[in-house]
């Protein structure tokens, strides 16, 4: 098992989630119990500290780390992905995304929400994380998506249900289970072979029960949805959160405004091309996906525009190679091109999420009593987001991960 090494990080520029620019000449003091004990000028941190290891991060940038807010561990894509996921026993399906949760975390994500995986194994792999005998991510999870019969997803391990009383059954289920949101598909998408993008596929009463059990418990509401209008009566009924939005009008997206309804655009889903054809899909699940792609940027380019709240969410493997970084990066860089301004991107990948998560006390910044998950980089984050490309060291919850540089490496 790791364990946090309390050490004071010196010679570094700071960007902390909370001000817009870089501060010089910080020091972070993280305790042996993964927490942030201080962040002021160095002089005050080594004097508050004590005998703790100084560690010299050569002017480098520290900040948070990254959110993912819309990850599948165990991604099925139609083809050689669905293929080896379906084969997988339910040990071999956790090993699998186990994996997948450690090249996360060494990708700088180290808080992921999980919107949909299969036979409850993300609850295993939750519960191996948190004892730390698996690296990986903190884990937010939704457990299975929802759907109607036939509806998005089902082939991919959604659940099926039809009926108010059916989703009320399949929502409280999830919760049984551990769920800390509930994820349910309201409209077609871009795998889904007998559907379009914007098959309408819940009746209002559906909806609105998923929604009703939910917020009884405390839980939030995501819902993958295409077309406008099944945005528009799912938010009317009380939706939280929107995934993908390939169709969002100015109209809608100033009624998410409004309601205060996030957003998570998952726009490299429909630009990856590489990633489909290395992947094996079939050819109409990537012409389906390409043909999205203008749309799907003015929708997101409207949620920007009228000020919808947005998060970083890649559905795309947070760790997956795209033009020579992360999906994750490259949706961030796909953000800041659509317009949204940098400092907002970087508040979509830091603390905006953690505050969607009811997270913010513990989470999302570099700050005084939260946890101590932080990520290197050579260049600076406030100019482009860009300078993630140069990340080379991740630590969660004061444990270090990933340390290209050998700096930070906390002792065994």
């Amino acid at each position: 098992m790791h364990t946090a090494t309390e050490q004071v990080l010196v010679n570094l520029a700071l960007y902390d989630g909370v001000a817009d620019h870089l501060q010089p000449d910080r020091g972070v003091w993280v305790g042996a119990d993964g927490m942030i004990k201080a962040v002021a000028a160095v002089d005050d941190v080594l004097a508050e500290a004590g005998d703790a290891r100084v560690v010299d991060l050569g002017g480098d940038v520290v900040m948070p780390g990254l959110t993912n807010m819309h990850v599948h561990l165990s991604l099925g894509l139609p083809g050689h992905l669905a293929d080896t996921v379906h084969r997988s026993n339910l040990a071999e399906l956790v090993l699998l995304m186990a994996d997948s949760a450690r090249r996360t975390l060494h990708a700088g994500v180290t808080t992921a929400r999980l919107v949909g995986e299969g036979r409850y194994a993300d609850f295993a792999l939750r519960r191996g994380i948190e004892a730390g005998a698996v690296d990986g991510p903190r884990i937010f999870t939704a457990g299975h998506a929802l759907c109607c019969t036939g509806g998005h997803g089902w082939e991919a391990d959604a659940l099926e249900a039809d009926g108010a009383d059916g989703f009320r059954r399949l929502t409280r289920a999830q919760i049984r289970a551990g769920a800390d949101l509930i994820k349910v598909c309201i409209s077609g998408g871009i795998a889904g072979q007998f559907e379009a993008i914007d098959t309408p596929q819940l009746l209002d009463d559906e909806m609105a029960a998923v929604i009703r059990v939910a917020h009884d418990w405390g839980r939030k509401v995501t819902a993958h949805a295409g077309p406008a209008d099944t945005v528009r009566r799912a938010v009317e009924l009380g939706l939280d959160c929107v995934e993908h939005g390939y169709e969002l009008t100015d109209e809608v997206t100033r009624l998410m405004a409004d309601r205060g309804v996030w957003y998570v655009p998952t726009i490299v889903v429909s630009r990856c091309e590489q990633f489909f054809r290395d992947s094996g899909v079939p050819g109409w699940l990537m012409d389906r996906a390409l043909a999205a792609g203008p749309r799907h940027w003015e929708s997101l380019q409207h949620a920007i525009r009228n000020g919808v709240p947005i998060a970083l969410g890649s559905d795309m493997p947070p760790h997956a190679g795209y033009d020579e970084t992360s999906a994750t990066v490259r949706e961030l860089e796909f953000m800041v091109d659509a317009g949204l301004p940098v400092a907002d991107a970087l508040k979509a990948a830091t603390i905006r999420p953690a505050e969607w998560l009811d997270q913010a006390d513990t989470l999302g910044s570099v700050e005084v009593g939260k946890h101590a998950d932080l990520l290197v980089l050579r260049d600076d984050p406030t100019r482009s987001v860009s300078a993630l490309r140069t990340l080379h060291a991740v630590m969660k919850g004061g444990v270090v991960y990933r340390d290209d540089h050998h700096r930070l490496r906390t002792p065994r």
